[in-house]
């Protein structure tokens, strides 16, 4: 199964410039999950008001209508997903693509309607929204849920696909966790962008400061990328 990532287009660069523009996609150096010192942080955590928020979902509804995947509802996994899967619902429905949104709860709830699940109902193909994917473990908890819910995942959408080598224990693996969801749970992956729309931008860019990140990424593509 493939990844809907596409290798680089107008959409991503407009999403590389507003990340950066943001201060959600920042350069230096900064510790991964991995251990490894990555010379850029994507933090989604950073699309913090509402025209930033808005904007973002924009980005995502627009790629997963031009992707041509055919899901009947959102599903995001506690936490970042919960903002996620509530903003592109809304702004597919402002394209003309209603869809029902659910989220988890970390904790199950004992009063009230009980349970971790919150939302609509969760049924039928389900998309799991995510800002990215460092090692798949979200993914496949989200698989769990929405399979014991009696509904069937479809694919998962991200913002930003890393395209590096997934660790395990410290251990370079030869694929990614994109690769991973893709091929091994086999479930199509829907990226807004990736490192090779990154790197394009930096090469392009008239932000002097920006660019002079440009060769740091790249040694670090050429060290993990895959």
């Amino acid at each position: 199964m493939t990844t809907a990532a596409a290798p680089t287009d107008a959409l991503a660069q407009d999403f590389v410039a507003f990340a950066v523009e943001a201060g959600v996609l920042r350069f230096g150096e900064f510790k991964t999950k991995a251990g490894r010192l990555s010379p850029y942080f994507f933090n989604a955590g950073l699309f913090d008001d509402g025209a930033k928020l808005g904007r973002l979902a924009g980005f995502y509804a627009q790629r997963l209508i031009a992707s041509g995947l055919a899901f009947d509802m959102i599903f995001g996994p506690a936490y970042k997903g919960i903002t996620l899967a509530a903003a592109v619902s809304m702004e597919l429905a402002r394209l003309g693509h209603n869809k029902p949104f659910a989220y988890n709860r970390k904790e199950a709830k004992d009063h009230g309607e009980g349970g971790t699940l919150v939302g609509a109902p969760v049924r039928g193909r389900v998309l799991i929204i995510d800002d990215v994917i460092s090692a798949g473990t979200s993914v496949r908890e989200s698989i769990a849920m929405i399979q014991a819910a009696g509904a069937t995942p479809c694919g998962v959408t991200i913002a930003l696909d890393r395209q590096e080598k997934a660790a395990e224990n410290g251990v370079d693996m030869s694929w990614s966790a994109v690769q991973y969801v893709s091929e091994q749970l086999q479930l199509p992956v829907i990226s807004i962008a990736g490192l090779a729309d990154l790197l394009q931008y930096l090469r392009s860019t008239s932000d002097v400061v920006a660019s002079g990140h440009s060769a740091a990424v790249q040694a670090y593509r050429d060290r993990y990328g895959v």
